[in-house]
């Protein structure tokens, strides 16, 4: 296992795994399609699934490394605790949007590394978008087979501050936030995980996330945004700026739920 090297060839073919992902998940979304209750009570689509089989089936067809899916995350945690490098896979984050039919739903697929996203490709199918991002490489978005190289940019003083944000009212601890800021914000709404996206393009100063996720649902991005200069880490509400936050990790403990967290420049 961990003789097992992501070379720049492996790395092209897992961009391109996520995009044959997405391709199955857009024939799906162009019909009518059949949606099942997960024991959550959250959607879960045809799409959900026939993106996880394709990933799960090329990723274990192409490196040696266990994988940690949304689809079938029911992985012991005595097990799991196990892992040094694995594949984290979200096959489909925004399911929700998927059902809306907005587009706003991606593909993910992060490299962890003790316990350290060090390589993640975020694809979003329905506007032909991929953003890729490596540790000590850098990071990428590409549409239509041109590739820009992104970088997360910080606030000047003075400039309005573009935080990335839910569309829905906003929650008092995102509000007490905002205050902390000074000055004038601008709400940039988006979904799934092309919130962290923002961020790493430079679209967007920051990302606080007071809500629930999982960690199949920031992986990927959260290398896209790292390797493109970004910081994602633990969020106090009460201090949202603090300087010395610890960097979110991945697969620490028993529950797969993240604590809040802050992407930043």
């Amino acid at each position: 296992m961990n003789s097992f090297e992501l070379t720049p060839e492996l790395a092209e073919q897992v961009k391109l795994i996520s995009v044959e992902a997405g391709e199955k998940i857009m024939e799906i979304y162009q019909q009518d399609f059949t949606i099942y209750d997960k024991s959550d009570s959250s959607p879960l689509t045809e799409a959900d699934l026939a993106a996880h089989h394709h990933i799960v089936d090329s990723l274990k067809a192409m490196s040696p490394l266990p994988i940690l899916s949304e689809e079938s995350a029911a992985i012991d945690w005595a097990e799991r605790k196990t892992w040094v490098r694995y594949w984290l896979v979200d096959p489909l984050d925004g399911t929700k949007e998927f059902i809306k039919k907005n587009g706003e739903f991606t593909v993910n697929i992060a490299l962890i590394e003790y316990g350290e996203p060090t390589f993640g490709v975020v694809h979003a199918p329905a506007i032909n978008k991929t953003y890729v991002g490596q540790k000590g490489t850098g990071a990428y978005s590409e549409v239509d087979g041109v590739r820009t190289a992104i970088e997360a940019k910080p606030h000047v003083e003075g400039d309005t501050w573009r935080i990335v944000g839910s569309r829905s009212h906003q929650s008092p601890e995102i509000n007490k936030i905002l205050d902390s800021l000074g000055g004038d914000n601008e709400l940039v709404a988006m979904g799934s995980s092309l919130k962290l996206c923002l961020v790493a393009s430079g679209e967007a100063h920051m990302y606080p996330r007071v809500g629930p996720t999982c960690e199949w649902d920031t992986g990927a991005a959260h290398a896209v945004a790292t390797a493109a200069g970004a910081k994602v880490t633990v969020l106090d509400v009460e201090n949202p700026l603090d300087a010395d936050a610890s960097p979110l990790r991945y697969n620490q403990k028993d529950s797969l739920l993240n604590p809040y967290f802050l992407v930043s420049c």
